[in-house]
Formats: C-alpha cells, sequence, structure tokens
C-alpha cells in the first residue's frame, strides 16, 4: 500500500517498487485536445457521456494516465486509490478502475460502484476484500472487479467509513450508523 503526502492540494502520493506515483485532480483537462497544462501518455474515459472527474497519475514525475469518469465530481485525497499486486486501484467519479503497474499501464477494469459518486476506495486486508465508499452505496468488490454486494442507506453516506475487524461501519448525512457483514452486506443489528 501507499502513503498520502499529508497536505491539502489534492494530490496523493504512493510509494511503490515502480517509483513515486503522484494522483492529481485535473478539472481542466480536455481529453484530445492539445493545450491541456499537463500532458499524459495515454487518456482512459471511463464514461461515454459527459466527464465529470479527472484525475491524473504521474509515474516519478512523468504523466502516465489520465482517467475521466462519469457521475458526481470527487477530488483526490487519502482513500482515491490504493495499490496492491502490481496494480492501482482508483476510485474517479462514480467509479472504480484497476490499472496495472507494470510497463503498459494499461486498463485491466472498471466497474461503476454508485450510482452518484465514489468518494474512496479501502482494502480490508483481515476479509481479502476491497470496499468502495460510495454516496448512495457501500459496495465490496473482488480484485477482478466483480461487484459481490452493495448496500444503500436512509441518506447519503458522507460521514465516514470505518473498516472493522468484525463489520463495516459508515455513517449517513443524518448521523445513523450502520453495521455492515462484510460477507453479505446486510446490515448487522446492534
Amino acid at each position: 500500500m501507499g502513503r498520502i503526502n499529508g497536505t491539502n492540494d489534492s494530490r496523493m502520493d504512493l510509494d511503490t517498487k515502480y517509483g513515486l506515483i503522484r494522483i492529481v485532480n485535473e478539472p481542466t483537462y480536455s481529453f484530445d485536445s492539445t493545450d491541456n497544462t499537463r500532458r499524459y501518455a495515454q487518456e482512459i474515459r471511463l464514461a461515454d457521456d459527459s466527464v465529470s472527474s479527472i484525475h491524473g497519475i504521474h509515474l516519478n514525475g512523468d504523466g502516465i494516465v489520465v482517467v475521466g469518469a462519469g457521475g458526481g465530481c470527487s477530488a483526490v485525497h487519502e482513500h482515491s486509490a490504493l495499490i496492491m499486486d502490481d496494480k492501482l486501484y482508483l476510485a474517479v467519479g462514480d467509479s472504480v478502475a484497476c490499472m496495472s503497474l507494470e510497463s503498459t499501464h494499461e486498463l485491466l477494469w472498471s466497474v461503476q460502484t454508485d450510482m452518484a459518486t465514489c468518494f474512496g476506495i479501502y482494502w480490508a486486508e483481515h476479509q481479502r476484500a476491497l470496499i468502495s465508499h460510495g454516496e448512495l452505496e457501500i459496495s465490496r468488490l473482488s480484485t477482478d472487479g466483480v461487484i459481490a454486494w452493495q448496500t444503500s442507506g436512509a441518506d447519503i453516506f458522507t460521514e465516514g467509513v470505518r473498516l472493522l475487524p468484525n463489520y463495516i461501519e459508515v455513517v449517513d448525512f443524518n448521523k445513523a450508523i450502520y453495521r455492515l457483514d462484510y460477507s453479505t452486506g446486510e446490515v448487522l443489528r446492534p
């Protein structure tokens, strides 16, 4: 796994065996344009329609890939990406994308994990589970991008998520607390 740089400038730095990966917001980036401030070797659009969130990925200072997705706007923060097994898992817009960190930096898969916005991606080591924190849905994904389950609440999940040993704890806008079973996504009773 990597670490965030600890600043408030909407970027995330991850130390990897390939070097330093930096993820940045690119709100003014235009796909297929030569007038962008920063250049990337690859452009990936996850949405067929309008793109609302764009994140750039740099490796050792070189722009390798820029990824755009639909849904609500997402910003880069400490849970925007994680690295495991030579793969980068990126939360952008309403989706999670998985990219190879080997020389081609290809998109391995992407999946829409929320009808609105994917706020972040988490790895629960003890459960071997990828967890997507969405605005409307919490989802468990396989490392191959298959959604095992999705759970919604009474309101939007804007007040945080914690991966605890026996369950996932999420809090909605009204401060209601949900404890979700890792295996099924069902809400556990206290």
